[in-house]
């Protein structure tokens, strides 16, 4: 460094306007190689056309959902309640015990009727060792026709009584087991009819439960749309979560109620339909025809609290949030009713259309700042 300070203040001032031009030029070449995606009015997401299709025409009515399987559990024999094992709300699997009755009165009876086949059992091989004895008597002509029917009267009697001895202790073991109350299918209790050291007799009701495994929608179908009902057979069902279910089988009621001039449908559902329960109510759709209707992929539909809409980009690559009303949904795609109109494009990519519209407005206030 010179020792003169003029000299001095020459060199940084010389060395100031270098770092200035030097850092100009890094300036323009980094505006050269710029991310293009950073103007504003380009698109680097994908867009899709607003067009028509053909969509299924549709009838909506309300339905109630019920189960197919809704039982009462009564006891078959007489006993009192012991021991309850289920309540209201819970789960049952198939065959569960969920009451037992007191069955001292029928252990006895098994016993009696075992005892009893004991004794049968014992009286046949008698008379078939007498009926034995005495047809060799006969053969030998040693004793009277008489005396060989008497004997073969009282092996067909020893035999009879054995087989009435069998039934009875089947009747017995059956008459026992039903103090053992068993659910007859996988399922959820809804009621209990009996407390502890109540009498139960055959007939009366126990438990009651449905299965949650087997559903159907029941529908009041107005009498203009059952010739559609009956020639289409297609059914939607609207589940809570979104999506769409379609009934295994359909059945019309061959009969319209007198009050209402609706026939009933019921609409069985596929095994374990996850979010329906007995009772609630869902929204159908009867397919009555088809039709043409405005659709855009459910992708590009933007929800923002309560209002709905489609980010649309304009020929010149301008974006604007549209509000737009929907309809039904099928196959990916939505039903708009308004607010679109056909050729236009919609961005496929909502969140990339958000911060390309943010990033356009961000330009356009800078323009009329500069402006």
């Amino acid at each position: 460094m010179p020792s003169n300070p003029r000299l001095r203040r020459l060199a940084t001032l010389a060395l100031l306007l270098f770092s200035h031009i030097a850092i100009s030029n890094a300036t323009d070449a980094g505006s050269n190689d710029a991310d293009p995606s950073q103007d504003p009015t380009s698109t680097t997401f994908a867009t899709t056309e607003v067009r028509y299709r053909v969509v299924p025409k549709e009838y909506r009515l309300d339905g109630v959902v019920e189960a197919i399987h809704r039982t009462t559990v009564s006891a078959q024999t007489s006993g009192q309640v012991e021991e309850i094992l289920y309540d209201v709300d819970d789960f049952v699997e198939k065959g569960e015990v969920i009451v037992r009755l007191r069955d001292t009165e029928h252990r006895a009876r098994l016993a009696q009727a075992a005892a009893e086949l004991r004794s049968a059992s014992a009286q046949l091989e008698q008379s078939r060792d007498e009926y034995a004895r005495i047809q060799g008597l006969y053969q030998q002509q040693n004793v009277s026709e008489s005396a060989m029917d008497q004997a073969e009267a009282d092996l067909e009697s020893a035999e009879a009584r054995l087989e009435a001895a069998q039934a009875n202790l089947e009747q017995a073991q059956e008459q026992l087991e039903y103090t053992q109350i068993r659910a007859p299918y996988s399922g959820i209790v809804i009621r209990r009819h009996v407390e502890l050291g109540e009498v139960a007799s055959p007939g009366s009701p126990v438990m009651s439960g449905i299965s949650l495994e087997e559903l159907r929608v029941i529908i009041d179908v107005p009498q203009s749309a059952i010739p559609a009902v009956r020639e289409r057979g297609e059914i939607n069902i609207y589940l809570p979560n979104g999506e769409i279910a379609e009934p295994s089988r359909i059945t019309v009621f061959p009969f319209a109620d007198l009050g209402s001039n609706t026939f009933k449908v019921r609409a069985d559902l596929e095994t374990n339909t996850e979010g329906l329960f007995p009772g609630m109510f869902v929204k159908t759709a009867i397919v009555t025809g088809d039709k043409e209707a405005l659709t855009i992929p459910s992708a590009a539909v933007v929800y923002r609290s309560e209002v709905t809409g489609a980010y649309v980009v304009s020929d010149d690559g301008r974006i604007h949030l549209r509000k737009i009303r929907t309809g039904s949904s099928l196959d990916g795609e939505i039903v708009v009713l308004s607010g679109l109109s056909p050729g236009e494009r919609v961005a496929l990519d909502p969140v990339a259309a958000g911060v390309a519209l943010k990033r356009q407005a961000e330009a356009n206030r800078q323009d009329r700042q500069d402006g």
